[in-house]
């Protein structure tokens, strides 16, 4: 499991943007997105740093917790 902090997910646009992201990558993650604690957590089997990488390429700031 890994969680990320998202402060500029605002809507469940942003949530889809970012599922759709982390599907490009690991189509078989599980995501879970917070927007009162702007935390995603993704279970699946890609990397952390692939995972940031691709919700940056989708236009989000993340930091991994």
């Amino acid at each position: 499991m890994l969680k990320f902090h998202v402060p500029d997910m605002t809507c469940g646009g942003c949530i889809k943007a970012i599922t759709g992201a982390v599907h490009d990558i690991d189509a078989g993650a599980t995501v879970a997105a917070d927007l009162d604690t702007k935390q995603v957590i993704v279970v699946g089997s890609a990397t952390a740093d692939a995972l940031a990488e691709a919700m940056r390429d989708a236009g989000f700031t993340v930091e991994q917790n």
